[in-house]
């Protein structure tokens, strides 16, 4: 993490990862929750003016999945962090610092249709105790086909990052 500060133009940091880049770059700490935020979850563009979040609806979908979290209040009070978009349930999803360097995105946009269903099947088959995903199945039933609600937003975040963030900034020696 250290080299990438010096190295490259914009790092994305995705769930884990953001949690552990949020803690490496500005000490805050990771939370256990009382259980796994697992679904496809609202958020809301809190920032639009950042280049990030051009095109997004007000309100859109993202998928997460995990057991830990960085408080939405110790985000917040990170004056190194501009918050682009959260949920009431899942918190903040998405935050950066400074010019875009170093991008904090705590959901995953990057899962496919079935990520969250292999996911589910995976631990009931292990027996864990573990929820229907939310917001996923028609009326809940992991025997219906899940939804695909994020897709368009979530190449719509890839494809900002790599043009405001990466080519439109990054030198090239020819």
């Amino acid at each position: 993490m250290e080299w990438s500060k010096k190295s490259v133009t914009s790092t994305l940091h995705i769930c884990w990862g953001a949690q552990a880049g949020l803690y490496y770059h500005f000490g805050l700490d990771k939370e256990l929750l009382p259980q796994k935020l697992f679904g496809v979850f609202e958020h809301r563009v809190m920032n639009r003016k950042i280049p990030l979040v051009r095109g997004f609806d007000d309100y859109f979908l993202i998928p997460h999945s995990r057991h830990t979290t960085v408080s939405t209040e110790a985000i917040h009070a990170c004056s190194q962090l501009t918050v682009l978009a959260e949920s009431e349930e899942a918190g903040v999803l998405l935050c950066m610092a400074g010019d875009g360097r170093q991008i904090f995105i705590m959901g995953h946009p990057e899962y496919d249709r079935m990520t969250l269903h292999n996911e589910y099947m995976r631990d009931r088959e292990k027996g864990l105790e573990i929820e229907v995903p939310k917001n996923y199945y028609p009326q809940d039933n992991p025997q219906e086909r899940p939804r695909l609600q994020w897709r368009s937003h979530s190449n719509n975040l890839y494809t900002n990052w790599l043009n405001y963030y990466v080519y439109q900034v990054t030198t090239y020696e020819l």
